[in-house]
Formats: structure tokens, C-alpha cells, sequence
């Protein structure tokens, strides 16, 4: 239970993602995966604006395991995009920083845990959820509408996809302003462990509940 429960305290660093520092810029290479936004997405380079951005909420449970996965977690690529900003966010968790490994029996906990991350920051409402496969990889999905607290007049589309590598788990992260942001980041093309690339989301993705 632990790994899984991890989660959600390690991605409620979903409430602070888009203020922390990016990881370095070799992060996804050393974890074996890579991942394409067209090119008029302006990657942003952030400072942590508080030691906040390291620490989990204060209502989510605080254990030794989760502390130490939230320490671990990286932000590999921050993007925006357009007038409301769309933004991006890929994040990892080296097993190696970790100090364990997790499996695809661990995608949909890890996968529901980043989720539930956001809902720190944002009403969420009407997500549907899927499952799907880019080569050897599982991948775990959700697509909801999202306004952050206190701005129901702002909505976005929220989608959350994530897969385990052989050297850590990663999560890509939109939130999209428009449905052209939302194609971007679903077309952007991924290669994991050093598999043919394609594109992160394919049109299947919703077609099949996850497990």
C-alpha cells in the first residue's frame, strides 16, 4: 500500500508543480524517455517560490515513505502556450532516489494519486479515466474539466497520463485552455526505454477502463 499511498502525497506536489524548479535538463534522458511539444510552446525555466514547494500539503498524510518520494520527485519540462496560458508538466520519480522500484500492478495508485494531487489547487469535475499501451509501456490516463479554487469562470480541460520505465515512473501533465493546447500535448511525440517513438495520447486511449 505504501507505493500507492505514496502518491498522492508525493504529486500533491501537484499543488506547487508549477512553481518548482525544473529538474536538470538530462533528467529524462538519464531515465530513459523523451517527449516533443511543438515549437511554439515556450519552455519556462521557474525557481521554487518557497520551501512550500517541497512539502506536501497539510491535510494529505504525512509518512516516511512520502516524504521521501516527494524529495524525489522532479519536474523534467515546464511549457506554456497561448493567451489564457496552456501549460504542461512532466514529472518523474527515479526509483534510484527512491530507494525501490514500482510496477504497472502500481500504475493506476501512482496514476489516481497524481490525480488527486491537483485537487489541491483545482475543482475538479467529470473526469473519465482510460488505459492504454505505447509499445511494451502501460499507460494510465484521466481527462476532467478543471477551474482552480475561487475561479469557477475559468475552465480548462485536465489530463494526467502516466507509465512506469524500467528506471522510474513519469506523469505528463496538461492543463489546457483550448482544445488546440490539448491536441498539442496529446500529439507531442514520446519515446520510452528507447522504443519506436509516437505520440503520447493516442485517440484509443478513453476506450478502455483501466484495471
Amino acid at each position: 500500500m505504501g507505493r500507492v499511498a505514496m502518491a498522492t502525497g508525493l504529486i500533491a506536489a501537484c499543488t506547487t508543480l508549477f512553481a518548482q524548479a525544473p529538474a536538470p535538463k538530462d533528467l529524462a534522458t538519464a531515465l530513459g524517455f523523451s517527449y516533443d511539444l511543438p515549437s511554439d510552446w515556450t519552455v519556462v525555466e521557474v525557481k521554487p517560490s518557497s520551501q512550500e514547494a517541497k512539502t506536501p500539503p497539510a491535510q494529505a498524510p504525512i509518512t516516511e515513505e512520502q516524504k521521501k518520494g516527494t524529495a524525489c520527485i522532479q519536474v523534467a519540462l515546464t511549457a506554456m502556450h497561448g493567451t489564457p496560458s496552456s501549460v504542461v508538466v512532466v514529472v518523474a520519480l527515479p526509483f534510484d532516489c527512491y530507494g525501490q522500484t514500482m510496477s504497472d500492478q502500481d500504475l493506476k495508485g501512482f496514476g489516481s494519486g497524481a490525480a488527486d494531487g491537483l485537487k489541491q489547487a483545482f475543482d475538479i469535475i467529470q473526469p473519465v479515466y482510460g488505459s492504454y499501451s505505447l509499445g511494451s509501456h502501460h499507460l494510465w490516463i484521466e481527462r476532467a474539466k478543471g477551474s482552480p479554487k475561487g475561479k469557477p469562470e475559468t475552465q480548462y480541460t485536465m489530463e494526467i497520463a502516466c507509465s512506469m520505465l524500467r528506471k522510474g515512473a513519469a506523469c505528463w501533465m496538461a492543463m489546457a485552455a483550448d482544445e488546440a493546447s490539448l491536441h498539442a500535448f496529446e500529439s507531442g511525440r514520446v519515446t520510452l526505454d528507447g522504443e519506436a517513438a509516437t505520440q503520447l495520447v493516442p485517440p484509443t486511449a478513453f476506450n478502455q477502463a483501466p484495471s
